[in-house]
């Protein structure tokens, strides 16, 4: 399986300040926010990863992250240079591909919770196992009429697909964050550009509801899900985060961590990042880490 993550997009609606940066750039606590979608697919085992970002941009996030090395991991990077929609993704990486499935994750989704890590082994399991299939991951709101919504019945298969409703039957949203087999390359020929003139992501799920292969995870109660693409979406998210990682003295969304317990770096190259940052509290906790792993 291969990852994409998509982090362009004109970041709207963070202007001013995403004026001069890309939003994924902006830091959201104590690292910058494109790490913790990297650490969805890090903790999927995706080792392959095509990073999609406005032409613009380029420099910026490969001097920040480079092509993986560092990680055990290999990053590819491609343009999205127009607001196309989600979907366009898979037009822009059909050749990054291949064969292979894939796992989408928007680049200012957060996630975060008990259970995380089975839900995302047995998104893997089911598009092995289930040919065709796609497995999307949806979390209860109370204002479902501001979302996508999904119904889905007692075994996690997906009845109907709402975008905004007036009148939700369902008050599961559904979250930046999908698992598709390989057909995806080819069902995104048969959609045409929304209202919105955008490839809307929703309508690729609609494809595959239709098939009767559309799969739901529900990431539960007491899960942690955000949208960081709005100011009160970062500030919300970097509470959150900043109380967890306090109360419970280990980091979210540490990339260098995940790829040391992932066995793609040792212990020793994870001291060795560790001190080349130790003025910083990040530098100290790889340090740290490094000793208890």
């Amino acid at each position: 399986m291969k990852g994409i993550i998509l982090a362009g997009g004109t970041g709207s609606r963070l202007y001013p300040v995403t004026k001069a940066i890309n939003k994924h750039l902006l830091h959201l606590y104590n690292k910058p926010l494109i790490y913790y979608s990297l650490s969805v697919l890090f903790l999927s085992k995706i080792k392959k990863i095509l990073i999609i970002v406005n032409r613009n941009d380029y420099n910026q996030f490969y001097q920040l992250l480079g092509d993986g090395k560092k990680f055990g991991v290999n990053f590819e990077y491609a343009f999205q240079d127009e607001p196309n929609g989600i979907a366009e993704a898979f037009i822009i990486g059909k050749k990054f591909i291949g064969d292979d499935s894939t796992c989408l994750v928007l680049g200012d989704n957060i996630f975060f919770g008990q259970g995380f890590l089975d839900k995302l082994i047995n998104a893997k399991k089911n598009i092995k196992k289930i040919k065709n299939s796609s497995t999307i991951f949806a979390y209860k709101v109370n204002n479902p009429k501001e979302y996508g919504i999904v119904e889905f019945d007692n075994k996690n298969k997906a009845i109907r697909i709402s975008e905004k409703p007036k009148n939700p039957k369902s008050n599961f949203a559904i979250t930046g964050l999908y698992f598709y087999s390989n057909c995806v390359t080819k069902k995104i020929n048969k959609i045409k550009k929304s209202k919105r003139n955008e490839l809307e992501i929703s309508d690729v799920n609609k494809i595959y509801l239709k098939e009767n292969k559309l799969y739901v995870e529900d990431f539960g109660r007491g899960f942690g899900w955000f949208d960081a693409g709005t100011f009160n979406g970062l500030k919300n998210a970097s509470s959150y985060i900043e109380m967890i990682e306090k109360r419970q003295n280990l980091m979210i969304g540490c990339l260098e961590e995940i790829a040391c317990r992932n066995k793609w770096i040792t212990k020793e190259q994870l001291m060795k990042i560790g001190l080349k940052h130790k003025n910083s509290e990040y530098g100290k906790y790889l340090i740290d880490i490094s000793k208890k792993i």
